[in-house]
């Protein structure tokens, strides 16, 4: 009992229970789970262990479950060994990500246990998915390439504006072409303001106009006859509704028409005849074509106009009227005696428009057509060939007037509603002096084209 009682035996409990408490409240407050023998190990490699260090905590959704026990190099990475609870319930699916632990650069490491169905990670084991967090490094690394991007394109937008560089650059180009857009808009602004206050003018007065027709009260005026307009309108609807009254009744021929079948039935014979008619003769296809075109070497405008009949789909005959500006061509031999004494002569060239007459068969072979009869007065022959989808393109070769022989190359295209543009060679041969290319325009309206331009007419 004395030694129970001994002021040693006292201070030695005493140290011994502190120590125990010490001991405890370290095991508690501690985030390492190997101290209860209840953890898991496992490691991971990252590129870059920066801002962790060994014993920093290790989280699974912000709650804390494990730490770094080791950090060491291995292949050129960091090699990351750590200790987690053991009811984590690590599988192979398993990710770590590195996420920033505020602004000042620490960092921990959040795991993912992963897919519950997936096989379980032994103890040891390596996780391989490994994410890359949004440090405060990544944060400035991204900043730099950003500005290194926006220093880049200050560099090009300072090139494009520049005086010397505005070529080198779209922008630049741009810039400039805007710079001489406005200064012509100015230009033109200015050398032209007494005709746009002149437009003005006219305008205000086409307007005031319109504004005095529409107010006008007179007698005449155009609210007096818009009133008259309405009540004639209603008298006609009152007519009408007459009309369709007897009718319904069944008087008048009309009426009769509608109520008795058997005239219905003598009308509706009649007009099956009469659409018989009609139709063999809507099977044969008229057209309008008029054209003019510009020959450069002669400085005249050749035009033409003709009517193309096509009984069937395979032929056609055609029938047109031209005035050849290069119709006559007289040379003239001028003698000139310059100041050495030597004689030169010149050739001047006199054109004379004179009218020709075409008429001529053609006869389609699928895109080919032959043509042969009177081309420009005299005997020819010519050849097409339609090209592109839809045959709007067509290639052309005539050859007439034999005994000078005459050759003439044509391309033409067509647009919508008959409209096409053509360019060729005339007299390639340079026969009758009259050798030329030549561009120009015309119009091809068939029956079907009138009856479209007709449709989207406003009248």
């Amino acid at each position: 009992m004395k030694f129970f009682s001994a002021l040693e035996f006292k201070v030695g409990a005493l140290v011994v229970i502190i120590g125990g408490l010490i001991a405890f409240m370290s095991m508690q407050v501690s985030d390492d789970p190997s101290f209860m023998g209840r953890s898991k190990k496992a490691w991971f490699l990252l590129p870059n262990a920066s801002g962790l260090t060994k014993g920093s905590a290790i989280r699974s959704a912000g709650i804390p479950i494990g730490v770094i026990k080791d950090i060491r190099l291995q292949d050129g990475q960091a090699r990351l060994d750590i200790t987690v609870k053991s009811d984590l319930g690590l599988t192979r699916s398993a990710s770590v990500e590195i996420k920033a632990n505020g602004i000042l650069g620490d960092k921990y490491i959040e795991i993912n246990p992963g897919m519950s169905s997936d096989p379980e990670l032994e103890d040891g084991g390596q996780i391989l998915n490994v994410k890359k967090g949004g440090g405060l490094d990544d944060v400035m690394t991204q900043v730099s390439d950003i500005a290194g991007s926006l220093k880049e394109v200050a560099k090009n937008l300072n090139e494009a504006t520049a005086q010397n560089g505005t070529d080198s650059h779209i922008l630049g180009r741009i810039v400039k072409n805007v710079e001489k857009l406005t200064a012509n808009i100015a230009q033109m602004t200015d050398e032209n303001k007494d005709q746009i206050r002149e437009i003005v003018t006219q305008v205000n007065s086409i307007t005031k106009t319109i504004n005095d027709l529409v107010n006008d009260n007179s007698e005449h005026g155009f609210k007096t006859t818009w009133k008259n307009s309405m009540v004639r309108i209603d008298n006609s609807l009152k007519n009408i509704e007459d009309i369709t009254g007897k009718i319904n009744r069944g008087e008048g021929t009309i009426g009769k028409l509608i109520s008795d079948e058997k005239m219905a039935e003598e009308v509706s014979a009649a007009v099956e005849g009469i659409g018989g008619m009609i139709d063999t003769a809507s099977r044969v296809t008229t057209a309008i074509d008029f054209n003019g075109y510009y020959l450069n070497s002669v400085g005249y405008t050749k035009s033409a106009v003709g009517i193309q009949i096509q009984p069937g789909l395979d032929r056609y005959y055609y029938l047109g009227i031209i005035t050849d500006p290069a119709g006559v061509v007289d040379k003239t031999n001028t003698k000139t005696i310059t100041s050495g004494g030597q004689t030169e002569y010149d050739e001047i060239k006199t054109y004379k428009s004179k009218t020709k007459f075409t008429a001529f068969f053609a006869k389609n072979f699928y895109d080919f057509t032959l043509r042969g009869g009177l081309i420009e007065d005299t005997g020819g022959v010519g050849m097409d060939y339609k090209l592109l989808p839809n045959r709007r393109l067509t290639a052309s070769l005539e050859a007439y007037d034999f005994s000078t022989m005459q050759m003439r190359a044509n391309l033409s295209y067509k647009f919508k509603y008959g409209l096409y543009v053509m360019a060729g060679y005339n007299d390639m041969l340079n026969k009758k002096d009259a050798k030329s290319a030549y561009a120009g325009a015309g119009f091809f309206l068939t029956n079907d084209d009138l009856k479209l331009l007709l449709t989207k007419s406003p009248f």
